[in-house]
């Protein structure tokens, strides 16, 4: 094996590996929003909330759907969602009522408790 041929070889192992190092771009990235529950849009599946001096809506999951309207109106909520890109809205991953009446003060992501 040549010099040449030796150093192409080492060169490009190099070069994989520190491809392989370089993080890659997650689509997908888990937020919390400590917010009032500002608007209920059952008809959309959506919940207006306000952060950081936004308002912006939050989408629902299948699974939530049937416990958003227990969601107190003002009351104080943490929500973690999954922030998915600029065209698409924020999805609620999980929620823990901090402040307000509800039957739902805790929705995991599956079911309220």
């Amino acid at each position: 094996m040549s010099t040449r041929q030796r150093f192409f070889r080492y060169g490009l192992t190099l070069a994989l590996f520190g491809a392989a190092l370089i993080p890659m771009t997650v689509l997908a990235e888990d937020r919390s929003f400590y917010s009032p529950v500002i608007y209920i849009d059952q008809e959309q599946n959506q919940i207006l909330i306000s952060t950081s001096g936004k308002v912006f809506y939050v989408e629902v999951p299948e699974a939530a759907k049937p416990h958003i309207e227990k969601l107190p109106i003002s009351g104080l909520v943490d929500f973690v969602v999954e922030m998915r890109g600029e065209d698409q809205r924020p999805l609620i991953k999980t929620w823990k009522v901090k402040s307000g009446e509800s039957t739902c003060m805790y929705f995991n992501g599956k079911e309220c408790q």
